[in-house]
């Protein structure tokens, strides 16, 4: 069989993906407002999926851009989702993305009380006095701890983006986030990722980014 490669010089190779996205996705109702972001995903994923299992709170994108004009950070549950979320244009806000997996004192806070580091990375979160924005790709366990603050009255997040990927508790976390009043991007069911919890982030970003023409 012949292999024929399409000719695509690499400046415009996001923006033939984005192309190729936009035709396959035609018979699937995702709305306007979320499009950017559902595109992003299924762009750094390569899963259809996605246009289906992404649930959005009302308004959650305008009051997503609203968090970030403002200088909200960024705390993500792994180092992988840090080092993936654009960290350029969100300083351009003011804004700063936090990882505190590595942090000693988190580690030992999590032997204190027998919960995992994520979990405790929520808690050492609320150290930061600004807006905060959770991006959450890894571990289910840091959502239920979101979950439990807040119903304590302790954290208010601007955004939770709650993607974890896995089996144990995974389903569960993200209807906890879905039962609250937080403005939530959830991806229901089992898929989820670092990456993923990373491309939403940039596409929130990229919406801001005058710069930026590639959606």
């Amino acid at each position: 069989m012949k292999v024929e490669l399409e000719k695509v010089l690499p400046m415009d190779i996001e923006a033939r993906s984005f192309a190729i996205i936009t035709e396959e996705l035609k018979g699937r109702e995702v709305l306007e407002e979320y499009a950017p972001i559902v595109k992003r995903v299924i762009h750094t994923t390569a899963d259809f999926d996605y246009a289906d299992s992404l649930v959005f709170s009302q308004g959650v994108v305008a009051k997503a851009l609203e968090a970030i004009r403002k200088g909200a950070d960024i705390v993500t549950d792994t180092q992988m989702a840090k080092a993936g979320i654009n960290k350029k244009v969100l300083a351009k806000f003011g804004g700063q993305v936090h990882n505190f997996m590595a942090d000693e004192d988190v580690a030992a806070a999590a032997r204190a009380k027998g919960s995992t580091r994520a979990a405790a990375c929520m808690d050492q979160a609320m150290k930061l006095e600004k807006p905060l924005i959770f991006a959450i790709g890894n571990a289910p366990t840091a959502l239920v701890r979101l979950y439990e603050l807040m119903q304590e009255g302790r954290i208010k997040p601007e955004l939770i983006i709650g993607v974890p990927v896995g089996f144990v508790n995974v389903v569960q976390s993200k209807e906890l986030i879905l039962s609250t009043d937080a403005p939530y991007i959830i991806a229901r069911g089992r898929k989820g990722g670092s990456n993923v919890a990373a491309a939403i982030c940039n596409a929130l970003l990229y919406l801001l980014d005058e710069t930026r023409t590639g959606r």
